[in-house]
């Protein structure tokens, strides 16, 4: 996919976020071209500041909550997890003179604000799209990447947009805007419901369905085992790292770091880092 201008952070995410969340139009696209905790912890640079002040779990450690498969924001690679999300919050623990430690956890656990409120982590970092609803249970950092939804399926299909798809089993990712976004199509009236990107892959493979909902800048990196993306949705949504409510020291930590990488090019590189595989 081509690195639109909007997923390069600008400060017009927030108020495009407020007037756009929500819809699920689609735009054109040409068709060519969560598992159970089990925690995998990663180290981040030098310390760079005082921590003083900060809540943690675990003394001297952010622990980060994320639900790999989800390239390029977070997936599993040589027994470590990895990913833009993961380098972000990276930058927020060494800036906080802090280690960083992931954890894996279900999708939904991480949305419904579970893994922050039982102690299970201090941040929510898994492509989380900023909602009405999701900010009720938990604080939302800034914006950090603007996307569109996407519309996968086998390249030998045939299929060529939505109505390709009308009357045939489509695959979600259960409690994700993904999800919401298929819900608002008329012509899906088949909608099963997956528990991760990788079981939505697997089903797509196996023929159980014939397309998947999900973000696209995750779809893209499947077109080159045989599938593509057909449509494309402007849904207005925006990705935030979450922590507990009322935890404000650390979300001040998280928007002045994010603010730092956009300012001083480190956003940039690791949009080229992470991305490059799947822009033209």
């Amino acid at each position: 996919m081509t690195i639109r201008p909007s997923h390069l952070f600008p400060a017009a995410i927030a108020a495009a976020l407020a007037l756009a969340l929500g819809a699920c139009g689609t735009i054109e696209k040409e068709p060519a071209a969560g598992s159970s905790a089990d925690p995998s912890a990663g180290t981040s640079s030098a310390p760079a500041s005082d921590p003083a002040g900060i809540e943690t779990v675990k003394a001297g450690v952010l622990t980060v909550c994320t639900n790999p498969p989800y390239a390029p924001f977070e997936e599993v690679l040589n027994n470590e997890v990895v990913g833009f999300d993961m380098d972000l919050t990276a930058e927020v623990a060494a800036d906080l003179g802090l280690t960083v430690e992931f954890v894996q956890a279900p999708f939904e656990s991480i949305e419904s604000a579970a893994s922050l409120d039982t102690g299970t982590c201090d941040v929510g970092a898994s492509a989380l799209t900023i909602t009405p609803e999701r900010q009720a249970k938990m604080e939302f950092s800034q914006p950090y990447y603007q996307t569109t939804m996407g519309l996968l399926v086998k390249a030998e299909s045939g299929i060529s947009d939505l109505a390709g798809l009308a009357d045939k089993p489509v695959g979600v990712q259960q409690g994700t805007t993904g999800e919401d976004c298929a819900n608002q199509q008329p012509e899906l009236t088949q909608i099963k419901q997956y528990e991760s990107l990788g079981d939505q892959v697997t089903a797509l493979k196996a023929g159980d369905v014939v397309g998947i909902f999900n973000d696209e800048p995750t779809l893209t990196p499947y077109i080159d085992e045989g599938f593509t993306v057909v449509s494309s949705f402007d849904t207005g949504e925006a990705f935030g790292f979450a922590v507990k409510q009322g935890n404000q020291g650390l979300l001040e930590a998280i928007n002045a770091t994010l603010d730092r990488v956009n300012s001083d090019g480190t956003y940039e590189s690791l949009i080229e880092k992470w991305f490059q595989s799947s822009a033209q």
